[in-house]
């Protein structure tokens, strides 16, 4: 029997570079993208698939985690790589089942698989109306960042991309201190995917709620990114590029900050600028 090969965060594929008149053939690193089921398990033996979605391997247990958490689901008891005999094995590394300590909860998500994808997130996820339903504005959070502490997080970030500095394809998400420490990076071909492995790294440790940190991204502040940081209790988001509309709509409810555009040593602040300060 054959041995299910994992796959890894970078491929090699043969390309032929052209500058100016000149050709060469050579070998280029791109970052894998493949998909990844999620399925839950409950305690009394039911099992459903949760969701698909496209992203770069590494870190699946933690995107598994930061994905419930961000779904409003808890008590996981213990994630592993999936070898119910529906799963051929070249495909084991690609199904991930999170083993809950109760039932598995009723979602809409759950009647309808909904896949998630590098570009748009969540496909269908929750507007603001829905989100108030399980979300509560941020209680008052003693987080201060300077000027000087925000532009370093943007160099801190870049950094410690070492699978982008293979192939120049790939978000990340970054978790740092009020103080500008970096605490964890974690890259993806999709921005919410990174956010999610964090959160689930800090999930996975005991850190949730994050109260007092920082989460930097880089590229732009979408809805979806914002919704995963407030369920992750995470009073600020930073972001290299601009925040969509609807990002800044649920900062200002929900009592976060919003900072976009931060690169040398510049940004734009459109929410909650007081925790800004000099």
């Amino acid at each position: 029997m054959t041995t299910p090969t994992r796959p890894g965060p970078t491929t090699r594929a043969r390309i032929r570079e052209i500058s100016g008149n000149v050709a060469r053939d050579r070998r280029d690193d791109l970052a894998t993208e493949e998909p990844m089921e999620i399925r839950l398990a409950g305690a009394d033996g039911a099992r459903k698939t949760l969701a698909i979605t496209m992203r770069t391997p590494g870190h699946d247990f933690e995107l598994a985690a930061g994905f419930l958490n961000g779904e409003g689901i808890g008590g996981i008891a213990a994630i592993a790589y999936c070898t119910d005999d529906d799963v051929e094995p070249e495909a084991r590394y690609n199904v991930v089942t999170v083993h809950l300590r109760g039932p598995v909860p009723e979602l809409p998500s759950l009647d309808r698989h909904f896949m998630t994808s590098s570009a748009c997130g969540v496909c269908g996820s929750a507007s603001l109306d829905a989100l108030r339903d399980r979300c509560s504005p941020l209680p008052a959070d003693p987080l201060r960042l300077t000027p000087q502490t925000l532009y370093g997080m943007p160099y801190a970030l870049r950094k410690a991309q070492g699978v982008f500095g293979k192939t120049g394809g790939l978000h990340a998400a970054g978790l740092f201190t009020a103080e500008g420490e970096l605490l964890a990076v974690r890259e993806d071909v999709g921005r919410h995917n990174a956010v999610d492995k964090v959160v689930g790294w800090a999930g996975l440790q005991g850190r949730l709620p994050l109260r007092g940190h920082v989460l930097m991204v880089s590229g732009r502040a979408s809805y979806e990114i914002m919704q995963k940081a407030l369920a992750a209790g995470i009073p600020a988001v930073c972001a290299v590029s601009a925040p969509s509309s609807l990002a800044v709509d649920l900062a200002r409810e929900f009592g976060m900050t919003l900072v976009g555009f931060l690169r040398e040593e510049r940004c734009n602040v459109y929410a909650g600028a007081e925790r800004i300060v000099e």
